[in-house]
């Protein structure tokens, strides 16, 4: 009896220890949703306006803040120096409407523009951090004003003065530098929010044809073998596109948005089935890092949130909401690429090199040539958020629209309860919304207390450096505790580095 209750107090201690732990680790996550409900009361806002603004603001910048993942798992820390991949992208913008393309293939130029100036200027900072180890934080802030200062160079004296550029509408009278502000009305704007339904639909399946195809051909090359899968996914895709030619199905695919009340109910069966094929699959022996019990709570909860939608009041603030179909396509697409990264070996490089650069270069890791490759993706990425963001704004602030995207990016991340050292989607599109729900209500709370909407403004502007110093601040003391604790020496791995390395050398 002594020692079952002995058991008892134990579990009753490991929880409680959980309970702490989990709430220290999401403290500013906690913090930030305790201020928003609070403007949010204060301001007095609409809460349908307020949603609708949200869902549009998550869309505009989510992309740009899952792009700061790749380099954390490279233990690089936050990259402020996407403010660089932003500059690949609005010189490409410019470029594009100068030359009067406009449309969808307008947008495709500006990223077939962008693309390789990213990748060159990702190199190139990665280059620079590996020179830089440990300090990438302050060497990627620094670069990022550095930049600023080429890119305006660029945009006041050499364009117009060196590279020949007359027309009036986006040059200064005088004919040299770049207007403050260009229109994107009618060559960029809304390009990538309008693309229909059954475009996405028709894109879909000439790439799975495509996809196809050349596995076929490499199959007859006797190169790779043609698995029955590829087969599957070619008629299922091919299925599904045939089905648009259906009347009663293709005339709900002429839209550019889906309603909420359409998209929730398809979010939670993908949350359902996919906890419920983690338990098939770990029905008999649970592999690392399952947890049963987590598993059955998502499928209750994704039960219980369905339900509530027939709440009527709930159903008519769901029904308000539209989203731009393609923008959540492409941040659903990088969450399940940043997830998948992590199961390649390229993934497995980058983890391990996260934790302990000795390990990963004792294992035969390439430590600069993975942190190198892991700056070009961001960098790649932070481009393309950036061109998302134009397009959806729809108008190109010359020498203002790169400059916080650094800041904001990082601090909605870490709102989310992301750190320096560990970051997840789920943490990247928690922290966005919270971030930018405090923007959306921050002045009308600060027009409400004050009288001034700046107050909310300033307040604003404060708490996101707040949020980065904070963060940063922690991540300098846990490294201080690390190295003067001698059961912490520096440079010895976890284990998770450990176990990672021995796969890579198992891959070898």
């Amino acid at each position: 009896m002594n020692q079952n209750k002995r058991l008892t107090l134990e579990t009753k201690d490991s929880f409680a220890d959980r309970l702490k732990t989990l709430l220290f680790d999401n403290k500013v996550m906690i913090v930030f949703a305790l201020l928003c409900y609070g403007a949010f009361v204060v301001s007095g806002s609409q809460i349908e306006t307020v949603l609708s603004e949200v869902f549009t603001r998550i869309a505009r910048n989510g992309f740009t803040v899952l792009a700061l993942l790749i380099p954390v798992f490279a233990g690089m820390g936050l990259n402020f120096g996407i403010v660089i991949g932003a500059i690949a992208a609005q010189i490409a913008v410019f470029a594009t409407v100068y030359w009067r393309f406009t449309g969808f293939g307008g947008m495709m130029l500006a990223v077939a523009l962008a693309t390789p100036m990213a990748i060159l200027f990702g190199y190139l900072v990665g280059k620079l951090f590996n020179k830089m180890k440990g300090a990438e934080m302050i060497a990627g802030l620094i670069l990022g004003y550095f930049a600023d200062g080429l890119y305006q160079l660029l945009f006041l004296v050499l364009i117009g003065g060196v590279i020949p550029a007359t027309d009036p509408r986006f040059i200064i009278d005088g004919g040299m530098g770049v207007k403050n502000a260009i229109d994107l009305t009618g060559s960029l704007k809304y390009t990538l929010d309008r693309v229909q339904i059954i475009d996405l639909a028709l894109g879909l399946f000439i790439i799975i044809a495509v996809i196809t195809a050349g596995k076929l051909i490499l199959h007859l090359r006797k190169k790779r073998s043609f698995e029955h899968k590829d087969w599957i996914i070619f008629a299922v895709v091919a299925v599904i596109y045939g089905l648009t030619y259906l009347p009663a199905i293709e005339k709900h695919l002429f839209a550019d948005r889906v309603n909420l009340i359409v998209a929730l109910p398809l979010f939670l069966a993908f949350v359902a089935l996919r906890n419920l094929y983690h338990l098939y699959r770990n029905r008999k022996t649970a592999m690392p890092g399952f947890s049963r019990t987590r598993s059955i709570f998502m499928i209750v909860l994704a039960g219980v949130v369905f339900g509530l939608t027939y709440v009527p009041r709930l159903e008519a603030l769901i029904m308000s909401v539209n989203l731009p179909v393609l923008p959540f396509i492409l941040i659903a697409g990088l969450c399940a690429f940043n997830n998948g990264l992590l199961n390649t070996r390229l993934g497995q490089n980058m983890r391990t090199v996260g934790q302990s650069q000795t390990v990963a270069a004792a294992s035969g890791i390439d430590v600069d040539r993975t942190r190198v490759i892991a700056m070009v993706l961001s960098t790649v990425l932070a481009c393309w958020g950036q061109l998302i963001y134009l397009q959806n704004i729809g108008t190109f602030s010359t020498y203002g629209a790169h400059l916080q995207i650094g800041q904001f990016a990082v601090a909605a991340l870490l709102v989310g309860g992301a750190s320096v050292s560990k970051a997840t989607n789920k943490q990247a599109l928690i922290g966005v919304t919270l971030f930018h729900l405090l923007f959306i209500i921050a002045p009308q709370a600060g027009r409400e207390l004050f009288g001034d909407a700046m107050v909310g403004e300033y307040f604003r502007v404060f708490v996101s450096y707040g949020v980065i110093a904070l963060s940063l601040a922690m991540h300098a003391w846990q490294r201080k505790i690390r190295k003067e604790d001698p059961e912490f020496p520096d440079e010895v791995p976890s284990k998770p580095a450990t176990a990672l390395a021995h796969k890579v050398k198992e891959a070898d």
